[in-house]
């Protein structure tokens, strides 16, 4: 809760908020920190690029640190967070000291065609998913989220999977450093674009942030991460990266990072990579309803084994939000990244995937009880060996989607929705079309 307001007489006065903790500790927040606000909320919303799922991707579940909340809701970069289902206002029905318990029921039912259930057998089928779950709230500054997904499919093409998903996020402030916590354990054994197949797959992610503002202009953001990909059919890898930003802020809603960062990618199979990358970004919120974000750079990337010579790519993004009425959310987004693919080429080589993407979404509010998101989006893949060369794969996948949302009886949400998705590929047996209609019934206590 929040305890006092207290301003301090400096040249540039800044607010504090002392959270107090059912503990007993206390944690001193400043209120105007945007670079550490950024890392905190990167840290907990963000994550590296994921394979391209077939299925249509369910509503996600904040699982933010209390504390975190807060601090993300001072952060004046942001115009909006993104919408979820709400549960402001409820009395969390089990609380124990520190521990407070909120657990969870969702169920989906889904009609689709042109599933991959291998490379070039795209079918029809039915798709019901069941997943309990829970979130508990471990103080003011520490989350454990937690679902099983169990899932049952109408043709036999597929497999029946039960996937595991459990999170824990972390994130506190003592004076002018902010740090943050956060590892995941995910398996899953979804219809994937990249492989063109159900794919039993198994990631471990830890990232470890913390910021730190030298003076009222300059800050320092750090952050390392370490991710591990494991499948029973493709290639496994295990990547270290580490990446530093150096802040500097022009007024209150306009500042300008440079970064640099490198990583490691150990493989099973092909060659193990080395990488660097240099980045710099501008953030500027051009008024309450508008703000946008842009970086750009470039990484090198080294092929430790065969004699390839470094692969050079750009990298760069960008996004803009909008929010023209209360009730009204706008968002476009544009990213090109380099990662490692699951996939080994012909000659047993391992591969990266140059990707560059571009989304749309709109969130909008009608009749007071419906909520109404639309999201299209266009990727283009292009696969690299480890010899450096390209291995003939290139894909352009086109996906929209839609869904009409209610929340009633306080804890309980339906929805209904469609995906359309394409895409082409180079590759024989993996292009496909797809159309995935259903519904959604969740509860939240």
């Amino acid at each position: 809760m929040i305890e006092h307001i207290h301003i301090q007489p400096r040249k540039i006065q800044t607010m504090h908020l002392k959270l107090t903790n059912p503990t007993g500790f206390h944690w001193t927040i400043p209120r105007y920190c945007p670079r550490a606000a950024l890392g905190l909320f990167l840290l907990v919303v963000g994550h590296p690029l994921a394979a391209q799922e077939v299925l249509m991707p369910p509503i996600q579940i904040p699982n933010t640190p209390p504390a975190v909340q807060e601090y993300q809701q001072q952060n004046p970069m942001v115009v909006f967070t993104p919408a979820g289902f709400s549960s402001g206002g409820l009395q969390t029905p089990l609380q124990w000291g520190p521990l407070a318990l909120r657990p969870r029921a969702f169920y989906r039912f889904l009609d689709g065609t042109g599933i991959s259930s291998t490379v070039s057998n795209h079918t029809a089928t039915i798709v019901q998913s069941f997943s309990p779950g829970f979130l508990l709230n471990i103080g003011n500054h520490w989350t454990l989220d937690y679902s099983p997904t169990w899932t049952f499919y109408s043709s036999r093409e597929f497999r029946n999977t039960l996937d595991q998903n459990v999170r824990l996020v972390g994130g506190t402030a003592y004076e002018d450093w902010t740090l943050g916590l956060s590892q995941s354990y995910g398996k899953s054994s979804d219809p994937e674009v990249e492989t063109g197949t159900q794919t039993d797959q198994q990631t471990f992610s830890t990232a470890l942030n913390a910021s730190y503002r030298i003076n009222t202009k300059l800050s320092l953001d750090m952050g390392v991460n370490q991710d591990f990909i494991f499948t029973t059919q493709f290639e496994n890898s295990r990547e270290w990266s580490t990446m530093e930003w150096l802040n500097y802020q022009f007024w209150p809603r306009l500042d300008s990072s440079l970064g640099a960062g490198f990583g490691y990618v150990n493989v099973d199979i092909g060659s193990d990579m080395t990488y660097e990358r240099i980045e710099a970004r501008i953030r500027w919120r051009v008024w309450d309803k508008v703000a946008f974000q842009v970086h750009g750079g470039a990484e090198i990337r080294q092929f430790l084994g065969g004699g390839a010579p470094d692969l050079v790519n750009p990298i760069a993004g960008g996004s803009i939000q909008y929010q023209p009425f209360e009730f009204t959310q706008l968002s476009l987004n544009a990213d090109r990244v380099v990662d490692v693919s699951v996939l080994t080429s012909s000659s047993s080589q391992s591969q990266v995937t140059e990707t560059t993407s571009v989304t749309a979404d709109l969130n909008q509010r009608l009749l007071g009880k419906l909520h109404l998101n639309l999201e299209g989006g266009y990727n283009t893949v292009n696969y690299v060996g480890s010899s450096g060369t390209a291995t003939g794969r290139a894909d352009d996948y086109y996906t929209f989607n839609a869904r009409l949302s209610l929340q009633f009886l306080k804890r309980a949400t339906a929805s209904i929705f469609y995906q359309y998705s394409d895409n082409s590929s180079t590759l024989a047996g993996y292009t496909f079309s797809s159309n995935q209609t259903g519904v959604e019934l969740g509860y939240q206590f």
